[in-house]
């Protein structure tokens, strides 16, 4: 059973990235879904209702609080991921299923039956159906960014450097060829996040020198939608 996970996050210069990045890079492996050694490019489309009520929850710290996405890696239809990611505080829950392309398609064309059928392989698969039948949940924006991960056994200890955060302001569909994007976060600043399970063994946690860095609230989803709001006012 999956249990909640302490997440943090900090705003860094490109010069502690270029830092810390070597110093992690000594005692940890870089996560086997890196196509490179700057990362692997994560794309994601938000849902939210007609009331933003996530966008707003987050923008009022309500600590306890949901959103729902569906995720692909490198621009490919090999592994989508419907996800569902709750926080309470600073911890979060990640919960995850397999769609296939054709179901990403129906989703796009507001066709959910598929999800209740599928609801005996995975609770999420009911548990978003009936969100976006009761909630009147719709695509909102589009998120993108480059992720340079290392893992840790320890704890399940998981350190991302995430780059050129970005929204897409032409389109709500993750394959569109013709998308493009902005940067939402001035270069070089870029974001680090912290996750382990129930503590955060203590080299790693001097290797990366935390209480030197700005920690700070982070919303990808909240800062991409409010540059998409700067955009087309919706």
């Amino acid at each position: 059973m999956k249990k909640f996970r302490h997440e943090l996050k900090y705003y860094i210069s490109e010069k502690d990235y270029l830092a810390l990045r070597h110093r992690i890079g000594l005692v940890l492996k870089q996560d086997q879904n890196s196509i490179n050694e700057k990362g692997y490019l994560i794309r994601s489309l938000y849902f939210d209702n007609v009331h933003d009520h996530d966008l707003i929850h987050k923008n009022n710290g309500i600590l306890r609080r949901k959103k729902f996405r569906i995720r692909i890696y490198n621009h490919s239809d090999q592994v989508i991921k419907l996800e569902k990611k709750s926080r309470q505080g600073e911890y979060i829950l990640k919960t995850s299923a397999s769609i296939t392309k054709d179901e990403y398609k129906k989703l796009l064309d507001w066709d959910y039956q598929f999800l209740k059928e599928k609801g005996k392989e995975n609770p999420l698969y009911k548990e978003f159906y009936h969100y976006l039948n009761s909630d009147y949940m719709r695509p909102r924006v589009i998120v993108d960014y480059v992720r340079e991960a290392y893992i840790g056994h320890i704890s399940n200890v998981r350190i991302t450097f995430d780059k050129e955060l970005s929204v897409v302001t032409n389109s709500l569909d993750l394959f569109d060829p013709n998308n493009s994007s902005q940067e939402v976060i001035e270069h070089p600043k870029m974001i680090l996040e912290v996750k382990y399970d129930e503590y955060l063994p203590e080299y790693i946690r001097v290797l990366l020198q935390l209480d030197a860095h700005n920690r700070s609230a982070i919303s990808k989803y909240v800062l991409c939608r409010m540059k998409s709001i700067e955009y087309h006012g919706l």
